[in-house]
C-alpha cells in the first residue's frame, strides 16, 4: 500500500518499499509534514486522538445505557447472574456467603440419646411449624431427641416417623414460625455443578458450618456400614461431609435444598473426600407421608435384580438394564409373567440403566399403580404389566 497526496490537506512522504522485516525504524515511518499556512504536530494528533476515544466511549454509555445497563454471565452452578452496570459482578465466593446468610438458620443440630449414650445430627426445617427432615440413622432407637437452634437454644423434640429404606426422618419441636430452607429438584441436577453442603458436625457449637464443592456423581448405589439395605440413587458430592453432618443440607447454587446428606465414603485408609445425599424428591415425598400417616408406604413388584454385566450389555446392544435374579412366587411380578435372567430395559418407556434405577422409579408409583416393562428373555423383546402392590413385612 502506498500513501498519496490528498487535495486539501497535508502532503505524505512515501514510504521506502516493503521488505521481509517485522519491524521499522519510527524513521520509516511517514509522518505528516507541516502545510504551508497550517501548523500540524504530534500534539495534535494525540488531541484527536483523545476525542476520538471519548466519543468512543460516550457511545458505548449511552448503548448501555439505552440496553437498561443489564449484563449476564454464567457461573459454576449454571445459575445466571444479572448485574447492572454500575455493580460488580457477584463472584461465586459472593453467592455462597449469601447462600450461607440465607440458609444456616433453617439448618439444626439433633442431639439423641440412645441407651445412656449421646449422638448428634444435623436436620433442616422442611416447614415453617418446626417439622425437621434428618436421617434415620440419627434419630434410631432415640430415647431423647433435642434440637438446637442455629441461635444456640435447645428445644425439645419428638419423633414423626422414620424410615430405613431411605435413611429418612421427622423430628417435631413447638412453637414457631421456624425459618424453612427453599426446597429445590435433583431431577434436574448435572454433574459439575456447585453445591453447598450446610451441617452442624462433630456437635460443635457456634451454629452450622458452611462447605463447597461441586455434584461428583449422580444416581449412586451406596451401601451403609450397619445396614443391610443398600442407598439407590444417591447424589455424590465432593463437598466436605463430617460426622455429625448427617441430616443436614445439600444445596445448588442458588440455594435451594437437593438433597439429604447422608454418609460419607470411608477406606481402611480413612475418609475418602465423597460425600453421598438423599436425593430431595425422594426424601421429601417419604417426609410428606411420614408427617401425614406416620410410616412411609414403599411399592413393590416382588424381584430381586442385579446390573447387568457389562459384556452381556454390549452384545445386546444395551447401554444397561436390570437383570432378574429371582421371581418371588404369588407376587406382582410373577402375575405379570416375569421369570428369572428376564432382562429389564425400560419401566413405563425410561429406561433402567441398573437395578439402583429401577428401585428409584418404583418410589414414583403407590401400590395399586400399574407399570410396564420393557423385558428381553432370550432375546425377545416382549412388554409385561404388572399391577403394584404395598411390600409385605420381611420383604
Amino acid at each position: 500500500m502506498e500513501f498519496v497526496e490528498s487535495d486539501d490537506g497535508p502532503p505524505f512522504r512515501r514510504p521506502p518499499a516493503l521488505d521481509d522485516r517485522i519491524w521499522r525504524h519510527p524513521s520509516e515511518i511517514g509522518v505528516a509534514e507541516a502545510h504551508p499556512g497550517r501548523l500540524v504536530s504530534h500534539r495534535t494528533v494525540w488531541v484527536a486522538a483523545a476525542v476520538a476515544a471519548l466519543g468512543a466511549s460516550v457511545l458505548s454509555a449511552g448503548l448501555v445505557i439505552a440496553l437498561g445497563g443489564v449484563t449476564t454471565r454464567e457461573i459454576a452452578s449454571g445459575q445466571t447472574v444479572t448485574t447492572t452496570a454500575s455493580s460488580p459482578p457477584a463472584t461465586v465466593v459472593e453467592l455462597v456467603v449469601g447462600i450461607a446468610e440465607r440458609v444456616r438458620p433453617s439448618i439444626v443440630q439433633i442431639k439423641a440419646t440412645r441407651t445412656g449414650a449421646g449422638v448428634s445430627g444435623s436436620g433442616v426445617f422442611l416447614r415453617p411449624d418446626g417439622h425437621v427432615i434428618t436421617n434415620y440413622h440419627v434419630v434410631d432407637n432415640a430415647s431423647n431427641l433435642t434440637v438446637v437452634l442455629s441461635s444456640g437454644r435447645e428445644m425439645p423434640a419428638r419423633l414423626i416417623g422414620s424410615d430405613a429404606d431411605t435413611d429418612t426422618a421427622v423430628v417435631k419441636v413447638d412453637g414457631g414460625p421456624f425459618p424453612a430452607a427453599d426446597i429445590g429438584t435433583a431431577v434436574t441436577l448435572k454433574v459439575g455443578q456447585t453445591a453447598v453442603a450446610m451441617g452442624s458436625p462433630l456437635a460443635l457449637a457456634g451454629g452450622p458450618s458452611v462447605t463447597v464443592g461441586v455434584i461428583s456423581a449422580l444416581h449412586r448405589t451406596v451401601r451403609t456400614r450397619g445396614s443391610t439395605t443398600p442407598l439407590h440413587d444417591m447424589i455424590q458430592t465432593d463437598a466436605p461431609i463430617s460426622p455429625g453432618s448427617s441430616g443436614g443440607a445439600l444445596l445448588d447454587g442458588q440455594g435451594r435444598v437437593i438433597g439429604i446428606t447422608t454418609a460419607v465414603a470411608v477406606s481402611d485408609v480413612g475418609p475418602e473426600g465423597l460425600g453421598f445425599a438423599t436425593a430431595i424428591d425422594v426424601a421429601r415425598s417419604i417426609a410428606d407421608e411420614l408427617i401425614a400417616t406416620g410410616k412411609a408406604t414403599h411399592s413393590w413388584m416382588g424381584i430381586s435384580g442385579r446390573d447387568l454385566d457389562g459384556a452381556t450389555a454390549h452384545d445386546l446392544n444395551l447401554d444397561g438394564a436390570v437383570r432378574i435374579t429371582s421371581v418371588v412366587p404369588d407376587s406382582p411380578a410373577a402375575k405379570g409373567g416375569l421369570a428369572d435372567n428376564d432382562i429389564v430395559m425400560a419401566l413405563n418407556g425410561k429406561p433402567l440403566g441398573s437395578m439402583g434405577a429401577l428401585v428409584a422409579a418404583l418410589r414414583q408409583y403407590r401400590p395399586g399403580d400399574t407399570v410396564t416393562l420393557d423385558v428381553m428373555h432370550d432375546r425377545e423383546r416382549s412388554m409385561k404389566t404388572v399391577t403394584l402392590v404395598e411390600r409385605p413385612e420381611g420383604q
